[in-house]
């Protein structure tokens, strides 16, 4: 376990104090995680949807399991330094599976998750007839995450979706009492209006509120100067980059059928140049033929090689 100063939790704390708010894009593999990272951004953000919709083919209901999850966040965190926050939609489970989502995370490589109020078989945060649990169960929820986790700096979050069936002053209630119970920062889902921002992040003071700014969804898409003088501390993009991935895949596909050729769609494709740059590919060449040249000159063979 790396010490609580480089940490995977520490860096995301770190990251939300140097940007107000921290922008925290949406990325479903290693690869995308790459590109975020020379795009500038200072942490990441792994989607239960873009889990269960890239890698599944599945929608967002519940589907996919920790192990499923947790393999994307080896990926990821293997590909880059910056912190990736993780949904944990509802732990999968009671207190104890709620407890070993969090050691395995944690030991995965994730920086923080967040967990949700709505019942075992969720749904959407932007879609109708969400149910949810009880506050304090909840709050049991949150309590067994908070006490199971190895790092103390591993950000537990505490994502709310009672705006749409209880309304504001209950999702801000419910958003106090998470905070009581030991979460370390709000998921105000499914918001409509900066009043409605400025409203949770005034009740829940020092505790940080994010944002989320998915297209399409019940939230305007909200700009950072909107956002941070109502107080909002993260805006979350979770699944933009894989929304406009997909439209492209859907075009170069289209036109290589009707067409028996890419040349028309090619300059919607990043270039063997550029994708080579990104993942550092003539380095490792160079690598591999320094290794081989040192073979060579000590007279070693290569398994499998004939002299």
């Amino acid at each position: 376990m790396p010490s609580a100063a480089s940490s995977p939790g520490s860096r995301l704390r770190a990251a939300i104090e140097a940007e107000r708010p921290l922008q925290v894009p949406g990325v479903i593999n290693a690869y995308c995680a790459m590109l975020a990272e020379r795009a500038g951004f200072r942490a990441l953000y792994l989607s239960g949807a873009g889990v269960a919709n890239a890698s599944f083919g599945l929608p967002d209901l519940g589907m996919t399991s920790l192990n499923d999850v947790c393999e994307e966040i080896r990926r990821i965190t293997q590909a880059t330094e910056l912190p990736l926050l993780v949904d944990a939609d509802t732990g999968w489970g009671g207190a104890f599976m709620i407890a070993r989502t969090i050691r395995q995370m944690t030991h995965s490589g994730a920086a923080g998750c967040h967990l949700e109020d709505q019942v075992q078989s969720k749904r959407c945060g932007h879609r109708p007839g969400k149910e949810l649990v009880g506050a304090s169960e909840m709050c049991d929820r949150i309590k067994a995450a908070v006490d199971a986790r190895p790092d103390p700096q591993f950000v537990v979050m505490a994502r709310t979706d009672a705006h749409a069936s209880e309304g504001l002053s209950a999702a801000i209630s419910r958003a106090q009492a998470y905070a009581a119970a030991g979460a370390d920062m709000i998921f105000a889902e499914a918001l409509a209006t900066l009043d409605e921002y400025r409203a949770f992040t005034k009740a829940l003071g020092a505790v940080p509120v994010l944002a989320n700014l998915t297209e399409f969804g019940k939230t305007p898409l909200f700009t950072v100067e909107e956002l941070r003088p109502a107080g909002v501390r993260l805006a979350l993009y979770p699944l933009g980059a894989f929304r406009a991935m997909s439209r492209a895949a859907e075009t170069v596909y289209s036109a290589i059928r009707k067409e028996g050729t890419q040349k028309s769609v090619t300059g919607l494709m990043q270039p063997r140049a550029e994708l080579y740059q990104v993942l550092g590919y003539e380095a490792y060449e160079r690598r591999l033929d320094e290794l081989f040249a040192r073979g060579r000159n000590t007279g070693n063979v290569e398994p499998g090689s004939k002299s």
